[in-house]
């Protein structure tokens, strides 16, 4: 049953991640692949306020927390897609954009990790 759960989890997942990448992209239209960032910072913000509640307050079920994680965020988060964008700005000489993304993606993903812990844990007092 659980295998159900991520299925649906991550057909959820992947609309979402769809329509969020276009929007903020429609919304830059810059050369720049802000919608990709968007939904990895966010999908990094959300796993880590999940981690936080799933270990410190057995928050969700392992199979609540397999829909979410797994599924939901896995469908969600992009980084396939920040790898090909990232190769491909590199290949047409936009190496500076390149480095670019591949930094902001490391400050903002992982920090939004950590501010969506420190946020699950200060809603959860």
């Amino acid at each position: 049953m659980t295998i159900l759960w991520v299925g649906l989890g991550g057909c959820l997942g992947s609309i979402a991640r769809y329509l969020l990448s276009g929007l903020v992209q429609s919304r830059t239209g810059a050369a720049f692949p802000y919608g990709t960032l968007a939904v990895n910072v966010a999908g990094c913000f959300v796993m880590g306020a999940i981690s936080e509640l799933a270990e410190s307050h057995a928050f969700l079920t392992p199979q609540a927390r397999a829909f979410i994680a797994v599924g939901v965020l896995g469908g969600f988060t992009t980084f396939s897609a920040f790898g090909n964008e990232t190769l491909n700005l590199a290949r047409d000489g936009e190496r500076g954009l390149a480095f670019g993304n591949v930094a902001a993606h490391l400050v903002f993903a992982i920090g939004a990790v950590w501010v969506g812990r420190l946020a699950a844990h200060g809603l959860w007092k």
